[in-house]
């Protein structure tokens, strides 16, 4: 349910296969590192592909379109994404050193290509004004079932302040989701709950989340964590929302008692 990458090497960095490594995910998912004037051009005959710029500037060509793009802080701004359908060829050109990450699965329907540009990302604070504000934390959606209902998948962003929690209260859902974990500062690091099982989160990790299984989230003091998360819709039931655990609804009353009471 984890994985760990260290360094990414320049060019394509799997993380997880359909066909391979965490297959119970539904999806492919990776990173292109790119050096100064590399090309790669993507084009899959079954898949849906989406394209997210982590750093760095590229130059995005599909269907006789061209844009140049830019990206100095995940942390900062919010972000650039190319969704395609199937059999859509797309050129990517670094113009600097460049991350770009890679979210596929199948699709069969044929739907019209969007760039995302960050003006169309809804951003949201989570978990303001509750339990002392520790789980308060901005999400990033760039599409879903509400704006993409023609999609099989869904992807966004997270930023964690240093010693919050995210994904909290605990919540599951029938599908499966991934998170691509970085940090401000590499050493940073964090622990991810997944069912029962606690894992140290560290740059440049993924967490691949089964169905049904919650899944909070904390970042040590002192780092700031970020985080991609892409899931992957069930066929005839889609992702909407999250399903917190009954237990904890409590802890969402801005009223609620917890010691030490103040």
């Amino acid at each position: 349910m984890f994985s760990r990458f260290g360094d990414l090497s320049y060019g394509y960095n799997s993380m997880a296969e359909m066909d391979g490594k965490h297959s119970d995910m539904l999806m492919d998912v990776g990173v292109y590192k790119l050096k100064k004037d590399d090309i790669e051009v993507c084009e899959d005959c079954h898949k849906e592909s989406a394209f997210l710029l982590l750093d760095g500037t590229i130059v995005l060509e599909w269907e006789g379109n061209m844009q140049e793009i830019t990206r100095n802080s995940i942390f900062d701004e919010d972000p650039w994404c190319l969704h395609v359908p199937k059999e859509i060829e797309v050129k990517i050109t670094a113009v600097s050193e460049a991350e770009v990450l890679l979210e596929k699965t199948t699709n069969e329907k044929i739907f019209d290509s969007k760039l995302y540009a960050p003006e169309d990302c809804r951003s949201d604070i989570f978990g303001n004004g509750v339990l002392g504000d520790t789980s308060r934390r901005v999400v990033r959606t760039v599409f879903d079932y509400s704006n993409a209902p023609y999609s099989n998948l869904v992807i966004g962003e997270v930023i964690n302040y240093p010693g919050k929690w995210s994904s909290y209260i605990p919540h599951h859902h029938p599908q499966p989701e991934i998170y691509y974990y970085r940090f401000d500062k590499t050493q940073g690091f964090g622990c991810s709950i997944i069912g029962d099982e606690v894992f140290k989160i560290s740059h440049n990790s993924i967490a691949a989340i089964p169905g049904g299984l919650v899944h909070p989230q904390a970042t040590a003091p002192g780092y700031a964590m970020y985080y991609c998360w892409m899931i992957r819709h069930l066929d005839n039931n889609p992702w909407t929302d999250r399903i917190d655990e009954e237990e904890h609804k409590w802890l969402l009353d801005p009223n609620a008692k917890i010691w030490p009471n103040k």
